[in-house]
């Protein structure tokens, strides 16, 4: 498995290379007018997850990879991430998480790759925002807040 993108699923279920932080860095999209901080990915910066690892001791000190190995998984602080994201960006951390837990993070990987394909060049799918950055980043010029068609 490609190292590289299994450390871009974050141990709350994120998929790193989904985010529109992680995208504009890829694509150095500032040079394009915009003002976004650049992301890495929650593990290649060197932190456990940032949602999560500033409060849970076990992701903050490295103990586990991945939430669900935790006795109190799904906690509170994931139930309220979770939630936000599956009102305002249509995926959801916890369905990810369980979805890895019984069907292995290789398996994870390659349904994330068909699920968030873009249909018009391949690229990826920003759960941000819904576009993909390669076709749709003039949509994303005219409206800098952009989010799965709502104005």
């Amino acid at each position: 498995m490609n190292k590289e993108k299994e450390a871009l699923i974050a141990p709350c279920g994120m998929n790193c290379s989904l985010c529109i932080a992680y995208q504009f860095k890829e694509k150095d999209l500032n040079k394009r007018g915009f003002h976004k901080k650049y992301c890495p990915g929650c593990l290649p910066r060197g932190k456990n997850c940032l949602h999560m690892g500033d409060v849970c001791e076990l992701l903050g000190k490295g103990k586990i990879r991945f939430c669900f190995e935790c006795e109190d998984y799904p906690c509170k602080r994931l139930k309220a991430l979770d939630k936000r994201y599956r009102t305002k960006y249509h995926m959801s951390m916890i369905e990810n998480l369980n979805y890895i837990r019984d069907n292995g993070l290789k398996n994870f990987l390659e349904n994330e790759e068909i699920k968030w394909r873009c249909t018009g060049c391949g690229g990826k799918i920003c759960c941000h925002n819904g576009l993909c950055l390669n076709c749709n980043i003039d949509v994303l010029v005219q409206n800098r807040r952009y989010r799965w068609n709502e104005e």
